[in-house]
């Protein structure tokens, strides 16, 4: 086990405290500047804090700092009375927040999450507690925006690696870190122990959780696997509505996937609710756009894609294919065992209408990279924690094809993109909200994504452990107040 100061103490008292959690995958980095996967942004939520917070709505509410709009185009920010300390004893300041930023605004330092915040002209220093954002354009989200985590200025200017040794003023400090299998973190309040242990393989993460090894599960549990659990007696089991969205994804600039009237035809040809059924055991909710209905810009009256096996096959006939000419569509997915289910179920249901699909299965990497390029047909993904509706810019607009973008499909349209420019000059939420909601119906009824579910969130603990609560988007903030009992 972990004590504080990092050594091993196999002690019975301290043994009984640790509260393991097993983890599919470990984080990537645990500098918050550089982190991009779910993991690590999880487990940097722990140690670090933000200036701001999105609320369930994904509308920022203040956290470090509480702000105010001085004209268009600038934000002053005042930082909270009785600020946390860093784990090294000293108190967050002003510079620190100032230096974080400049930071990650600086091009050199090839930051991943300088992109939403590039139009960020001018950091001003207006007094001990208070600083000033100047913007190069309006942006009435900029707030939302305001979520780096903050790191002290004088580790950051000597070059300290943040990775191996994280510093941060959140509710946990980080203790030691076991090659790629282990981290051990202790929160600050109580002395608590944790543990991430990273199981790769979810039949033992199960029979860890089972036999004690681990206390706590969240996610990345196929469905059977699921069932099993939640009928043990010794497992607690909770689970609530998520937001990650998943859909079939479609290359635009393909003849056939190009055609209307074929994507309509595969999306009227899933059923999307006997999956919901009979494969997530009711563990998801159908998704109508890549919103959830409780987000400010979400559209919360799309018609819904029903699924109509009769209307497909007209649709496919008016395109040319029948039973003599049956439809060929390659449809491309990660090695997940989990993944390749999915797609053989959508794969037989569209055998139903008379469409042949090629499943196509590659390890993560090779798979990504050819979403990247373009090299598909049919491919399904989900995205993972989407706070801000400026995600429809980086993957609808025509500007946005990769590298520059993520519109991997190759979408091109003048509608869309005088939309998606309408909604960037927009100077409240609520303007940008309504160009979102026709912006949604437009992609709705093109069918450039077919939307296929929200899944939901759960977890599994011991019946010891109490006190742990999900998200929507999967993070791990109920760590906070989780107990032993």
């Amino acid at each position: 086990m972990l004590s504080a100061c990092g050594s091993a103490d196999n002690s019975p008292t301290q043994e009984a405290r640790v509260i393991r959690m097993g983890l599919a995958t470990m984080p990537s980095n645990l500098d918050p500047r550089f982190a991009t996967d779910a993991s690590s942004e999880r487990i940097n939520l722990l140690l670090y804090d933000q200036l701001v917070a999105i609320d369930q709505s994904a509308l920022p509410e203040p956290a470090l700092a509480s702000w105010q709009q001085l004209s268009l185009q600038h934000y002053r920010f005042s930082l909270a009375e009785n600020l946390p300390r860093f784990t090294d004893g000293r108190e967050l300041t002003v510079d620190d927040v100032l230096a974080t930023y400049s930071f990650v605004l600086d091009e050199k330092n090839l930051s991943p999450l300088r992109q939403p915040i590039e139009h960020i002209s001018a950091l001003n220093k207006i007094s001990a507690r208070e600083f000033d954002v100047l913007l190069s354009h309006v942006d009435p989200l900029l707030p939302a925006r305001m979520t780096l985590s903050i790191l002290p200025a004088d580790l950051m200017a000597n070059n300290h690696d943040f990775n191996r040794q994280p510093v941060g003023s959140g509710k946990f400090e980080f203790v030691e870190r076991d090659s790629d299998q282990r981290i051990g973190l202790i929160r600050r309040d109580d002395k608590q122990h944790f543990e991430f242990i990273r199981v790769k393989e979810p039949v033992t993460r199960v029979l860890k959780l089972m036999r004690g090894e681990i206390d706590l599960l969240q996610n990345d549990i196929p469905p059977e696997l699921s069932g099993y659990l939640q009928k043990s007696p010794d497992i607690k089991s909770i689970s609530e509505a998520g937001s990650n969205f998943s859909y079939i994804g479609f290359n635009m600039s393909d003849p056939l996937t190009g055609d209307p009237r074929i994507r309509k035809a595969i999306a009227m040809a899933i059923d999307r609710q006997a999956i919901i059924q009979y494969v997530f055991h009711g563990a998801a909710r159908t998704a109508e756009t890549i919103l959830p209905p409780g987000h400010w810009a979400g559209h919360k009256q799309l018609p819904v894609l029903d699924y109509n096996p009769g209307k497909a096959r007209e649709l496919l006939g008016a395109a040319g294919f029948n039973e003599h000419r049956p439809l060929v569509i390659t449809y491309k997915t990660s090695s997940d065992p989990f993944r390749i289910k999915l797609a053989t179920i959508i794969q037989a249901q569209l055998a139903k209408v008379g469409i042949n699909v090629k499943i196509m299965s590659y390890d993560w990497g090779t798979f990504f990279g050819d979403i990247k390029k373009g090299n598909f047909q049919m491919y399904s993904l989900t995205w993972v924690g989407v706070k801000t509706p400026d995600i429809y810019q980086r993957v609808f607009h025509s500007s946005s094809l990769p590298p520059a973008g993520a519109n991997r499909g190759r979408y091109e349209s003048p509608v869309a993109d005088q939309l998606l420019d309408k909604i960037a000059a927009g100077q409240t939420l609520n303007q940008r909200a309504d160009l979102y909601y026709k912006l949604q119906a437009l992609l709705h009824d093109e069918l450039v994504y077919i939307p296929l579910w929200y899944e939901h969130q759960q977890a599994f603990m011991k019946n010891d452990i109490v006190g742990y609560q999900l998200q929507a988007d999967g993070n791990y903030s109920a760590l906070n107040n989780v107990r032993r009992q």
